[in-house]
């Protein structure tokens, strides 16, 4: 009998401490934004390269959209901001990493993305679109029947649009700069190109400014984060719907894309 219980007592303490080891790494997890606070700073990713998202300025310090953005969540959070220069292809393994807290870098949202990393709710506008003078009515595809329109040869905008408005003039291009010459010198009407192209465009202040018709394809952009950091989501989440009532990403949207921000952000 001693032998049995001995036996019995082990083997119990045996499942505690197994059980203890199973939850030593949930106990050792942080939860960001806790994290974010006691460190009293807010790592971001952000694009250095990419205007009008993130680019280095005139006075060598960043700026663009996402830059803005990532100012406005570290002042929700009451920390300092800490921004940490990326590209495509570093900037989800910066997050995973545990380089950034977030990712603020014009980031799509895509199903092989969403299986290691989590998105807040669509902070930018980011899409396909035909451009054009305000004095040129066109509201849909239909409209583009017996009008000009440029785009660059294979690009996304130029292959969907052959679909959608087969009696529309479409003038093929072979890069996003001689598309660009196209439209400002008069050879086309209208342009089909991403909305960053038309920022581009406008920048320039030319007489031609293109202004948006109609939308070819939406993709907005997206704060990413860690997965399972649901505290650290609803604050992000929070701060741009208050962004969004208020207006300051409208404001935003104006000063680095030089367009309102469309309704169906």
């Amino acid at each position: 009998m001693f032998t049995t219980l001995t036996s019995f007592s082990r083997a119990r303490r045996t499942a505690i401490a197994a059980l203890l080891l199973s939850l030593a790494p949930l106990a050792a997890h942080a939860d960001a934004l806790d994290t974010i606070a006691k460190n009293g700073t807010l790592r971001v990713a952000v694009p250095e390269d990419y205007p009008p998202f993130g680019s280095v300025g005139a006075d060598m310090k960043p700026q663009g959209y996402d830059v803005d953005m990532a100012a406005l969540l570290a002042k929700s959070m009451n920390v300092k901001l800490e921004l940490v220069p990326v590209n495509s292809a570093n900037r989800i393994p910066y997050l995973t990493t545990n380089k950034v807290d977030l990712v603020i870098s014009s980031l799509g949202k895509t199903p092989e993305r969403e299986k290691v990393l989590d998105f807040s709710t669509a902070y930018a506008p980011y899409f396909q679109g035909v451009f054009g003078p305000a004095d040129i009515k066109v509201t849909n595809p239909a409209d583009l029947t017996g009008k000009t329109v440029g785009a660059t040869r294979g690009a996304l905008e130029e292959i969907a649009l052959s679909q959608m408005a087969p009696n529309a003039t479409i003038k093929r291009f072979e890069d996003n700069n001689a598309t660009i010459s196209a439209f400002l010198s008069g050879q086309v009407q209208l342009i089909a190109a991403g909305n960053i192209v038309a920022a581009a465009i406008l920048s320039k202040n030319p007489p031609r400014r293109p202004e948006a018709k109609f939308i070819i394809k939406d993709s907005p952009c997206f704060v990413g984060m860690n997965k399972n950091e649901p505290r650290l989501m609803t604050k992000v989440d929070d701060t741009i719907a208050q962004a969004k009532k208020d207006g300051t990403l409208n404001t935003m949207s104006k000063k680095w894309f030089n367009q309102p921000l469309p309704a169906s952000l």
